[in-house]
């Protein structure tokens, strides 16, 4: 079992899955309910969308990668200017005392959300949203402030971006990293898919699914 970290789901599901599509309807519809009592928009799963040209090479990944990046991301802000190096392999990153201590300030979007199901929503909104009856996973973020952190975080990775832009030279050096498994690949590896999604969802206005 792994994390699939999706876009388009409710236009996919709608050409290849009819339950499934309804399941995502009611998601969306319960997460309409949330947002509008918060003061926010409501957010409209496009039923159609383009292909979407994601650069993510893995498709999906263990549910602990993904405490790797967010230990290196609870790092990177609590001391500016961080540079990650490897951490010993029998340290646990879902139980770093600096991940805690962050995670529990609530306002980090990476950090504060299911590891295995839910949404990011592409509307702008700083404080995570947490229901446990009406949203999977209990925490809703915005898919532009996880953008923000990732884009944060990414020199600590030693990823280059042009201020937000990540290059496709860059993603060819990423995932040539990846595929040598070198000292950060792990944490680089989860970075590029949690990009590629929210960048397609910024763009596109489709929510960010993990499942």
């Amino acid at each position: 079992m792994g994390l699939a970290v999706g876009v388009g789901v409710l236009a996919d599901t709608l050409e290849n899955d009819s339950d499934g599509a309804q399941w995502f309807r009611e998601s969306f519809e319960s997460i309409n309910e949330v947002l509008a009592e918060n003061g926010l928009p409501p957010h409209q799963e496009p039923e159609t969308l383009p292909p979407l040209d994601s650069r993510d090479t893995i498709g999906s990944f263990p549910y602990s990668w993904l405490h790797h990046l967010r230990r290196a991301a609870a790092y990177a802000a609590e001391t500016p200017g961080w540079i990650a190096t490897p951490f010993p392999e029998s340290s646990d990153p879902a139980t770093d005392p600096v991940v805690e201590r962050r995670t529990f300030q609530l306002d980090s979007h990476l950090l504060c959300h299911s590891d295995c199901e839910g949404f990011y929503v592409p509307i702008r909104f700083e404080e995570v949203l947490f229901d446990d009856d009406r949203i999977s996973g209990g925490m809703l973020g915005s898919s532009f402030v996880l953008l923000d952190e990732l884009i944060a975080v990414a020199p600590a990775l030693g990823i280059r971006l042009g201020g937000s832009e990540l290059s496709d030279d860059e993603v060819e050096r990423i995932n040539g990293e990846v595929d040598d498994e070198s000292p950060l690949w792990i944490e680089q590896a989860v970075w590029l898919s949690l990009f590629e999604a929210a960048r397609l969802s910024v763009r596109h206005g489709t929510a960010i699914c993990f499942g």
